[in-house]
């Protein structure tokens, strides 16, 4: 937020753009609760509702942007490093019971809010800047009734305002999303935080995100690391390249990979799976070297022993796109992983720290 009041300088109207299902419309609604929208909009605006089809936001929202003025700048600044001493103790109920929530989803590391509240309208006010937003010509002595139901914007409220805009997104031909169906969809796109699955394979081992992707380690020296970041509703199957065929036959379209599901029928009009080679070199157990995209179903971060060559043969449906990313997301997700469960290539994940302690750690960045 601060970076963009510093940027924008009121230059015009601001579109949050990009492919579907890339997070604009969460965007969207944490702008809409911070110090970048006028105190008034988020009673207005109603916040960005999406369908469950891909990246479908049913309507094109906005809000107006509050004018970055010194004194807003100051009183932000001012009130983030209040923000960033604060304990535990000192947050009402309300912020305690909104922590809670996101503590069963993952964790935070920063915090949005807001500087500038609606003002009592039965506090006399010499001069409000909130007032003076874009129109100068407004009279700081005559306020809007704050306490009035009102579903519009007065006409001195918007005349001159500039608007921050929500879009749909733009379509992506080779997204696996458009091959599925509405229920299909729903278990693809994360409705939580994700929580990371680290798998070791040894060469001959294969790794199966649900039907929809699949990654062979075909040679190397020693074991890796492979994180799977996709739906926790999506499941992992790590098998052996004997199997792997097999499996995906008797398998696909049912219970077992989940996703698609249907049966046999639904997999007679299913792309088959295609392959593309991928050499990866190693540099060290504790950072990935890449990771390998299977288009919008997630992807897998790939560790290894610095300097070990791995081959590795990565599927993914007929027609959707298959990406590695060099360097990887998250390079360090692998240290997270916690004990190794016994008899399986599986390990648990790392319980992530206090909620409260990132929080006062990361709120003064």
């Amino acid at each position: 937020v601060s970076r963009l009041q510093r940027s924008w300088k009121c230059a015009g109207d601001v579109y949050l753009l990009g492919a579907t299902n890339s997070g604009k419309s969460t965007l969207f609604n944490t702008l809409l609760r911070s110090d970048y929208c006028k105190s008034r909009a988020p009673d207005i605006v109603d916040r960005a509702t999406v369908s469950p089809w891909p990246g479908t936001t049913l309507n094109l929202l906005k809000f107006p942007i509050i004018n970055p003025t010194c004194d807003r700048i100051f009183r932000r600044q001012e009130r983030l490093k209040e923000e960033a001493t604060k304990t535990e103790d000192q947050l009402s109920t309300e912020e305690k019971k909104y922590l809670n929530q996101l503590k069963k989803q993952g964790y935070l590391v920063g915090r949005v809010g807001r500087t500038f509240q609606q003002q009592d309208s039965s506090t006399e006010i010499d001069f409000d800047p909130d007032l003076l937003s874009y129109s100068m010509d407004e009279d700081p002595r005559d306020p809007p009734k704050k306490h009035e139901e009102r579903e519009e914007f007065t006409h001195n409220e918007v005349k001159d305002a500039r608007w921050c805009f929500d879009t749909p997104g733009i379509v992506k031909e080779d997204c696996v999303l458009n091959l599925l169906t509405e229920k299909e969809v729903k278990l693809v796109l994360p409705s939580h935080a994700i929580v990371p699955r680290t798998f070791i394979l040894k060469p001959g081992m294969v790794l199966f995100l649900a039907a929809l992707g699949r990654i062979d380690y075909l040679e190397g020296e020693k074991p890796a690391w492979f994180s799977v970041l996709a739906s926790n509703l999506l499941p992992v199957h790590v098998t052996t390249l004997g199997n792997a065929d097999a499996l995906y036959e008797k398998h696909a379209g049912k219970e077992f990979l989940k996703v698609p599901m249907g049966g046999e029928e639904r997999m007679k009009e299913f792309p088959p799976l295609v392959p593309q080679d991928i050499t990866l070199r190693g540099i060290g157990t504790t950072e990935a070297v890449a990771d390998i995209k299977l288009s919008s179903a997630g992807w897998v971060a790939v560790t290894a022993h610095a300097e070990e060559e791995l081959l590795l043969r990565a599927y993914t449906p007929k027609g959707t796109a298959l990406v590695v990313r060099e360097p990887p997301l998250l390079p360090y997700i692998s240290a997270i992983r916690g004990a190794r469960i016994p008899g399986t290539p599986a390990y648990r994940t790392k319980k992530p720290p206090s909620f409260v302690e990132n929080l006062r750690t990361t709120g003064s960045r």
